[in-house]
């Protein structure tokens, strides 16, 4: 229970906090340009390694469930009514599952990529452990190590462009409901008939897995906030030389 809370408030902060970023990124590359379709290149550039992976996600786990794919592009575009898209894949319709397989990819390269990066290049393998325990003092030593390795600002850009690309756009999104609903409602039969068996038998890896998608959150929260207040804070100075501002009335992006 303890690791479904820390996974469902890391991912609720996840997501307002990539949302943030992304609108404030082409609102400032905006207050610099002047230009919207310069801004929307200089927006795009910073999160092209991760474009590639959320669109490389896309086209392997397609090739995997054998799905047709065609079109594959990393050039940001801005469609009729103003969305944009910073990459994208054609894929053949298929059945709810296999899409919904396809439209999850990105979170889950990406997830495994933060973490390789966080375990192997900074040496955080026991994060998901710390998060469990609650500990303040122990989860700031942890992060704390992100900013004492070799190179570490090359493989803190390389997170937040990969973190900043992983989740799941709206399309990616589109199959999901009548999926999950019927995992749920299979889950809740197997409770009734099972008298609660089966939720003792998935405790375990379910567990990991959430642990395993907190760990990655919070390593990308910890990546992104800092970010946010350096975005605030040029976004204000851009905005007091040049005499402009941006408003934000919905999100712009649609990755």
């Amino acid at each position: 229970m303890e690791s479904l809370l820390w996974f469902i408030v890391s991912l609720v902060l996840l997501v307002n906090v990539t949302r943030w970023i992304h609108r404030h990124m082409h609102g400032m590359a905006l207050l610099l340009t002047g230009s919207h379709d310069m801004a929307l290149i200089l927006y795009a550039l910073p999160l092209l390694p991760g474009v590639l992976l959320h669109e490389a996600s896309h086209w392997l786990m397609a090739l995997v469930l054998r799905v047709r794919t065609d079109g594959l592009t990393i050039i940001p575009q801005r469609d009729a009514r103003g969305r944009v898209t910073l990459g994208s894949v054609m894929v053949e319709r298929v059945d709810p599952v296999r899409a919904s397989l396809i439209g999850a990819a990105p979170l889950l390269f990406g997830c495994g990529a933060v973490l390789l990066i966080g375990q192997k290049v900074f040496g955080i393998s026991d994060l998901g452990d710390v998060l469990l325990t609650g500990e303040g003092p122990a989860i700031a030593e942890a992060l704390g190590r992100l900013f004492a390795t070799p190179d570490a600002w090359l493989w803190l850009y390389l997170l937040f462009a990969l973190s900043n690309a992983m989740l799941p756009s709206a399309s990616d999104r589109e199959t999901w409901p009548p999926v999950i609903v019927f995992i749920v409602g299979v889950v809740i039969l197997a409770l009734v008939v099972n008298q609660g068996q089966m939720l003792e038998t998935l405790a375990g890896p379910l567990n990991a897995g959430l642990t395993w998608l907190t760990a990655a959150f919070v390593i990308t929260l910890a990546i992104n906030l800092p970010v946010m207040a350096l975005l605030a804070l040029f976004e204000r100075g851009a905005g007091s030389v040049s005499g402009k501002r941006v408003y934000y009335y919905k999100p712009d992006e649609d990755e």
